[in-house]
């Protein structure tokens, strides 16, 4: 295969792992059917894209390790466990898509692990994006200006992600204080896709600025400095926007 076209391969993927995620991430509006199928699609699509970046892991010993690649490394491993996990636990409790797996894990215990590890792998494959933009966005020129605004407007829908983030209860749900999901199935469809997207976003938000902030953390000059500056800024007014947000909803 091709460079090129091994390349645009994995960007249709991804596109796809996306979509379906966030389809997963829609339960009261898919349903239990369509859930365990998304499951299924996911999970092949995801050894799919393992195979098309076998490559990562062959590197995985060779070279050296700074701090951008410490942080990619973890996130991308933990991600995996993640997904692995929250797939098994979704088997054990198939009654549509695999039911002859049902029951291989106490369904009790499988619940509550797929419940914390699907929010898990949620907030995790945010993370994972978002340390990729610089990568991706690389050959791009931008103005000061231009790059101001994108970041303002980042900020804003990252800060309604934060808002959601705390306000559906994931922070419950990832810690497994709250073994059980609480939907509200009168919610649009389109707004419970807003909302998760929004989540997703934020937290693909906070993993650009990571990374922006592990490539200029070495450079002690006053550019370095400036450029810090510049990704940290943007990351603490969406975390003030969020804050902000949920007091006035708790007061209003």
């Amino acid at each position: 295969m091709q460079i090129k076209q091994k390349r645009n391969l994995k960007r249709i993927v991804d596109v796809c792992l996306t979509a379906l995620l966030l389809c997963l991430m829609a339960y009261p509006v898919t349903g239990e059917k369509l859930h365990e199928w998304f499951g299924i699609g996911m999970t092949v699509l995801l050894i799919f894209h393992h195979v098309l970046n076998a490559r990562w892991y062959a590197s995985l010993f060779k070279g050296r390790y700074n701090a951008y690649r410490v942080v990619t490394t973890a996130v991308n491993t933990l991600l995996l466990v993640s997904f692995a996990c929250t797939a098994l636990c979704g088997m054990a409790m198939s009654a549509h898509a695999v039911p002859l797996l049902y029951g291989i894990l106490p369904v009790s215990f499988a619940r509550q692990v797929h419940l914390a590890l699907s929010y898990w792998s949620f907030l995790l494959m945010g993370l994972h994006l978002g340390l990729h933009i610089p990568v991706m966005t690389a050959g791009l020129k931008r103005s000061r200006k231009a790059c101001t605004a994108a970041d303002a407007a980042a900020a804003v829908v990252s800060g309604i992600g934060f808002l959601f983030f705390v306000q559906n209860g994931i922070p419950q749900y990832i810690f497994f204080r709250n073994p059980f999901a609480f939907f509200d199935y009168a919610k649009p469809a389109v707004v419970v896709f807003a909302e998760n997207l929004a989540i997703l976003f934020a937290f693909a938000f906070l993993g650009e600025r990571c990374a922006g902030l592990l490539k200029y953390r070495k450079n002690k000059s006053g550019r370095g400095r400036k450029e810090m500056l510049f990704c940290a800024v943007p990351l603490l007014a969406a975390v003030l926007i969020g804050t902000a947000l949920l007091l006035l909803k708790r007061i209003f």
